[in-house]
């Protein structure tokens, strides 16, 4: 059985898709001591937890329920590592999206994920780790996202507005360390940028990895950055200007093409 389990639930646009690029692209040197349960092993569980964080509806937490047990009864013997599972979307969706405000759904969850942790495992110690960033800084990425990825045709101020209580991303550990019974941890991606594996550096050092193969691991360009505020000008006014997804994403495609091979 695994000695450690390390819950990683979020959340969106703090750093998530490097910390997971840097764990796969060191998998091989990290395997005697780490095993990976990262977001593309878990499509069906994430899509479950987003499908949850939509309406909070009591079914469909008991389908996260089902597939997220039935992933760690699956799970190969590893005895002595540490086992990873690491999804941003394990908290639900992004908030914005439709009619999310929050990450309300997001105590519930992870309690979901510990609980089966826990009955599966249980001598094992399980730990919350969770990735945050400053509001302000959280609202722009958010913002961005929501443009690129959807038919958002609000201004960022009205978005900063209307989704501010999301964006306090230390409010929201607060809760979960209080309703979780495991060790809560958290660390903003402001504090990783002169770290030398980024956000995955606050993650490692919950493994006790020998200083030696620390040392041996490296790092990843950062993932999913923005680009400049024309490109996000642009892909505002072809979410306003086209009326259907196939011409709005086309759009957007382009733009997008454009700005990265300028």
């Amino acid at each position: 059985m695994p000695r450690r389990i390390i819950i990683h639930a979020g959340f969106h646009k703090t750093g998530t898709t490097t910390l997971q690029a840097t764990l796969r692209e060191n998998r091989t040197t990290l395997k005697k001591h780490i095993a990976l349960r990262l977001r593309w092993h878990m499509k069906d569980i994430v899509a479950a937890s987003r499908g949850y964080s939509t309406d909070q509806d009591p079914l469909a937490l008991i389908k996260v329920q089902s597939r997220f047990g039935s992933m760690m009864n699956a799970l190969p013997g590893m005895p002595r590592r540490t086992l990873i599972i690491s999804a941003e979307e394990l908290s639900g969706h992004l908030p914005g999206r439709g009619d999310l405000m929050d990450y309300a759904a997001a105590p519930v969850l992870i309690y979901a994920y510990w609980e089966i942790a826990k009955a599966r495992y249980p001598q094992a110690e399980v730990l919350i780790y969770l990735s945050t960033r400053s509001p302000t800084a959280w609202l722009a990425s958010a913002y961005w996202e929501h443009v690129k990825s959807s038919n958002m045709t609000m201004d960022f101020d009205a978005f900063s507005t209307r989704y501010i209580k999301a964006a306090k991303l230390d409010d929201m550990v607060t809760e979960i360390a209080s309703r979780v019974p495991a060790p809560v941890y958290a660390h903003a991606l402001e504090d990783c940028r002169d770290l030398a594996l980024g956000p995955a550096d606050p993650l490692l050092d919950l493994c006790d990895l020998p200083q030696t193969l620390r040392s041996e691991l490296v790092a990843v360009p950062p993932s999913n950055e923005r680009l400049g505020d024309d490109v996000l000008h642009a892909m505002l006014e072809a979410n306003r200007i086209h009326k259907t997804p196939a011409a709005r994403n086309a759009a957007k495609a382009a733009i997008l093409a454009e700005a990265r091979n300028a």
